[in-house]
């Protein structure tokens, strides 16, 4: 069992940056790819970034490649999330989740691989 709890979100002109955190509970945190999606009001929830449990393998989607990244910390038990040059587009409840599947062979992009997903925090970028 893995329990998520996210921080860090807020409000940010755009240009701005964020940093968000997703601490986990449990002794097997290092054991799971973690990622990150996010839900604009009224749109589905989409992949942002994924990161694998020892760090070393990351993927990002394209509309994020270049601003955001992903990293983690093991020893803390903690994923984070980089968001640099934020656009109003970048609005939405920011979501952590974890899967307890070999990077190599889960398909990080659906949620439906996830098995934990945190509470969301929420990221307003103003115009």
């Amino acid at each position: 069992q893995v329990q998520l709890v996210e921080s860090g979100g807020g409000l940010v002109q755009a240009g701005g940056s964020l940093r968000l955190s997703c601490a986990a509970s449990g002794r097997t945190f290092s054991s799971y790819v973690m990622g990150w999606f996010r839900q604009a009001p009224g749109k589905e929830r989409e992949f942002v970034a994924a990161i694998s449990s020892g760090g070393g393998r990351t993927d990002y989607a394209d509309s994020v490649k270049g601003r955001f990244t992903i990293s983690r910390d093991n020893a803390k038990k903690t994923v984070y999330l980089q968001m640099n040059s934020l656009k109003p587009e970048d609005t939405a409840v920011y979501y952590c989740a974890a899967a307890g599947r070999s990077y190599y062979t889960v398909n990080y992009y659906y949620p439906a691989e996830y098995d934990y997903w945190g509470q969301g925090t929420q990221v307003t970028v103003s115009s």
